[in-house]
C-alpha cells in the first residue's frame, strides 16, 4: 500500500492523476493538498470526496507546517502545484516565483527530513524554450524565454540539486502542451471551446503558426505514473504526444468540430517572448513502456463534448470578477475582445 501526496491535486492534471491513481492501485491512498487559487476547483475532485481512500487538505505548499505535516504521512509527493499560465506571468512574475520555485523548495525540505519519500516534479516541455527544428532531449540546455518557463526551469534545478547534493529520490517529468476536461478556460483550447460555445471571438496570436505538442491529458498522467513507479532517482522524463500542430489549425479544428464559422477567428497582437515551437523526445520514458494512446481528433472531440456537456462549470469561472478582469486587461493590450459579460 503506497500513500501518495498529490500537491495541486484540485486543478486541471492533477485532478486527473488523483482519480488515475485511485483507478489504477485499488490499494492506494492519495492525499490532495491545494490552496485553492483562482484555478483550483473543489468540483474537480467532488467525485473523489467520498472514497475512503483518498483526503483533501485545503493548504498551501509554500507553508512548512502544513508541508511537513503531510509529506511526513505519505510515501510519495507527486508536485503539481503552480501558477501556470504564461500570460499572467507577464503581467505578475512574482506569484509565479512563490509558488514554483519557493514551494518546491518547501516541499524538497519536508521530504529531506523525513527521508525515503520519492519526489516526484511535474515539470514543463517549456523549460527548453524555443525548439525550432528537431526534438528537445533530457539532458539539453534549459533557455527559457517567459517568467513561467523560468519559474519552472529553476523548480527543476533545485530538485535536481537535492538529489545530488541530499541524495534525495527526485525525478522530473516535462509535459507537452496538456488538454483535457476539467482545464480551466484561459488555457488556449478551452478557452477557445467555450468563447466558440458563445460565439465570441477566438483570440489567435500572431500569424497562429507557433506550433505546439498537445497531448490528451489521461495519455500525460499515464506517463506521469509511468515515471514515479520505474525511473531511477535523479532523473528527467519528456512526456509528450508528437502531435505537433499549429495553434491556427487547432483552432479551425475546434470550430470545425463545433460546427462554428472560421470567421470567429480573431489574430491579436502576440504577446512578447512567445516561444515559435515546442518539441520533445519521448525515447525515454517509451524505454519504460509508457506510449500515447489517444489520437489529437479523438481527444479533442471528447474534451469539446465535455465543455458543451458542462456549461455550468465554465460558465461560473468566465464570469467571476477576477476572470473577467484579467481578459479584459491582457486582451485590451493585444487588440482583441474580452467574453461578452452575461
Amino acid at each position: 500500500m503506497k500513500r501518495v501526496l498529490v500537491t495541486g491535486g484540485a486543478g486541471f492534471i492533477g485532478s486527473h492523476f488523483a482519480r488515475y491513481l485511485l483507478m489504477k492501485y485499488p490499494e492506494y491512498r492519495v492525499t490532495v493538498l491545494d490552496a485553492l487559487t483562482y484555478a483550483g476547483n473543489l468540483s474537480n475532485i467532488a467525485d473523489l470526496m467520498h472514497n475512503p481512500r483518498f483526503a483533501f487538505y485545503h493548504g498551501d505548499v509554500r507553508d512548512p507546517v502544513v508541508a511537513r505535516n503531510l509529506v511526513r504521512n505519505h510515501d510519495w509527493v507527486v508536485n503539481f502545484a503552480a501558477e501556470t499560465h504564461v500570460d499572467r506571468s507577464i503581467l505578475n512574475p512574482g506569484s509565479f516565483l512563490q509558488t514554483d520555485v519557493y514551494g518546491v523548495y518547501v516541499l524538497l525540505e519536508a521530504c529531506r527530513e523525513f527521508g525515503s519519500k520519492r519526489f516526484l516534479q511535474v515539470s514543463t516541455d517549456e523549460v527548453y524554450g524555443e525548439v525550432l527544428e528537431g526534438f528537445a532531449r533530457e539532458d539539453e540546455p534549459l533557455r527559457p524565454r517567459s517568467p513561467y518557463s523560468a519559474s519552472k526551469a529553476s523548480a527543476d534545478l533545485l530538485a535536481q540539486a537535492y538529489f545530488h547534493t541530499y541524495g534525495l529520490d527526485v525525478v522530473v517529468t516535462r509535459g507537452s502542451n496538456t488538454y483535457g476536461p476539467h482545464q480551466y478556460p484561459e488555457k488556449m483550447i478551452p478557452l477557445f471551446i467555450t468563447n466558440a460555445l458563445e460565439d465570441q471571438p477566438l483570440p489567435l496570436y500572431g500569424d497562429g503558426s507557433q506550433i505546439r505538442d498537445w497531448i490528451y491529458v489521461e495519455d500525460h498522467c499515464a506517463g506521469i505514473d509511468t515515471v514515479l513507479h520505474h525511473a531511477r532517482p535523479g532523473e528527467v522524463y519528456n512526456v509528450g504526444a508528437g502531435n505537433l500542430l499549429k495553434n491556427r489549425f487547432v483552432a479551425e479544428k475546434i470550430l470545425e468540430v463545433l460546427g462554428k464559422p472560421l470567421s470567429l477567428i480573431r489574430s491579436v497582437l502576440d504577446r512578447p517572448g512567445h516561444d515559435r515551437r515546442y518539441a520533445v523526445d519521448t525515447s525515454k520514458l517509451r524505454a519504460l513502456g509508457w506510449s500515447p494512446r489517444w489520437q489529437f481528433e479523438q481527444g479533442l472531440q471528447q474534451t469539446v463534448q465535455w465543455y458543451r456537456m458542462h456549461p455550468d462549470w465554465w460558465k461560473e469561472i468566465k464570469y467571476k470578477k477576477e476572470y473577467q478582469q484579467f481578459t479584459a486587461q491582457w486582451y485590451a493590450q493585444r487588440g482583441g475582445e474580452a467574453p461578452a459579460q452575461e
